[in-house]
């Protein structure tokens, strides 16, 4: 495992003000795909779901309104602590991805809502998703689509490279877009075991109300952004949140704006 990249991803995600401002800038738009991936992955009345990387609890909520007995774990505890203070009815648990505290065959279903990119080896958390799922349970997980397609990543990025450093010393992860890709995705499902897979865009739009808000969304609430844009020199920081605004322009909107955010959503079996 990559301990480095874990356990930076671990720290951003443990610290009160990330999680909150993720929650306050960002739930809008990653909520928007919950629907999609619960039907993705046939939860219905008396689904057993495993909801990993649940964050504040979204969709193990969802799941739970869908009348299922749900599980939500997350590797950080602020945000089971999170969770459970929203949800008190539902379980939260402590947990790695890579390794879960469960028993084989024990759901019918494991969504996973935008956790996948900050997995320092997702490739484990596919082998333990198949391995605590009942035979002919369904995967189902969301990822970011590629920047050209998803506005804000696409600006952030072009903005750093324009006007300052990609290399910043941060720990070396894998590469956020990587399920972007369909045919990755496949293969990945291939080679965890899965079967009958299916790889579908989900449109979704991120209404940030102004500039301010939508630098402080990437500025606080995210971890490998914030941490690249944290690193890069004074002398570079107004430049490239100048480029990101007007990289943005176009997305401009009476209310603030409306930026395009498509999910990348992935669907799988365990063989029966």
């Amino acid at each position: 495992m990559n301990e480095g990249f874990r356990d930076f991803e671990h720290a951003g995600w443990t610290d009160p003000e990330v999680c909150a401002a993720y929650d306050r800038h960002l739930a809008s738009l990653t909520t928007q795909s919950i629907g999609a991936l619960l039907d993705a992955a046939r939860v219905g009345a008396g689904s057993a779901v495993l909801d990993v990387a649940t964050g504040a609890g979204y969709a193990a909520a969802a799941a739970l309104d869908r009348g299922a007995r749900v599980t939500g774990c997350d590797f950080s505890a602020e945000q089971v602590q999170a969770a459970r203070r929203r949800y008190p009815e539902l379980r939260f648990l402590e947990a790695d991805a890579g390794q879960l505290p469960f028993a084989d065959a024990a759901f019918d279903a494991v969504v996973c809502n935008y956790g996948v990119l900050h997995f320092p080896e997702p490739e484990r958390f596919f082998r333990e998703a198949w391995r605590v799922l009942k035979p002919g349970g369904r995967l189902a997980f969301t990822a970011w689509d590629a920047p050209e397609r998803t506005k804000l990543y696409g600006a952030v990025l072009g903005a750093i490279a324009h006007c300052g450093a990609m290399d910043v010393g941060l720990p070396a992860g894998p590469n956020m877009f990587q399920f972007a890709d369909r045919s990755a995705c496949a293969q990945a499902m291939a080679s965890a075991g899965f079967e009958d897979c299916t790889v579908r865009s989900v449109a979704q739009t991120w209404r940030p109300a102004s500039g301010e808000q939508l630098l402080a969304a990437v500025k606080t609430g995210t971890v490998r952004m914030r941490g690249t844009l944290a690193r890069q020199r004074d002398a570079n920081a107004g430049a490239i949140d100048e480029a990101i605004l007007a990289a943005l322009a176009p997305c401009r909107s009476g209310q603030g704006y409306e930026v395009p955010m498509p999910a990348v959503l992935t669907a799988a079996k365990r063989p029966s």
